[in-house]
């Protein structure tokens, strides 16, 4: 049976480097916040973190608190056909929700944990990538990003995918550490 790993943590601290790992390994890619993204590019706005937050808060407003799940059902639905998925950045509790009413236990939550001194450092060191065309991977200032992480806490119910997950990966050292916890994960989702 094909599974979907949804990943959940607060911004900067590695759902990216792992679901790049999973999608290198065989899993499909989907990216929830990709549809954040794409309204960005397509109302030809700076890929800001006040822009980024008017947009989710927007489809929130427009689909209610699962919207990024409602939206992102119909792509999830085919990839899960095609073999084993990995959604990049589940968000809020209505979202954990619906996929988990939808999917059961073909869902499997692995949050990616990193303390916030840590991920700030990492978000404000992070170097622009220009072939980055969906703007995964944006740097951000200390402030910004001690301010996403209350928007998301406050605004978005980051907290309860978080709580609720399967799996709990610290990422506080080595990428090569980090593949390891993944991989450990991987085999722990293969013995259930």
């Amino acid at each position: 049976m094909n599974k979907i790993i949804a990943l959940v943590g607060m911004t900067g601290s590695g759902k990216s480097i792992v679901s790049d790992y999973l999608a290198k390994n065989n899993f499909n890619y989907l990216r929830f916040g990709q549809i954040t993204m794409d309204i960005i590019k397509e109302k030809n706005l700076e890929p800001t973190e006040e822009n980024e937050r008017k947009i989710r808060e927007n489809i929130r407003k427009e689909n209610g608190m699962g919207g990024y799940a409602i939206l992102n059902l119909p792509k999830i639905e085919k990839l899960i056909r095609e073999g084993n998925v990995v959604v990049d950045g589940l968000y809020s509790w209505a979202e954990y929700k619906i996929l988990k009413e939808k999917f059961q236990d073909k869902l499997i939550v692995v949050a990616v944990y990193t303390s916030p001194n840590v991920r700030y450092d990492r978000l404000v060191n992070r170097n622009i990538d220009k072939e980055d065309k969906n703007l995964k991977n944006r740097p951000m200032t200390y402030e910004q990003a001690k301010s996403r992480d209350y928007a998301e806490i406050e605004n978005s119910d980051k907290g309860g995918p978080i709580a609720m997950a399967d799996f709990t990966i610290i990422n506080e050292s080595t990428i090569e550490e980090l593949y390891k916890k993944v991989e450990d994960v991987l085999d722990g989702i293969r013995k259930d």
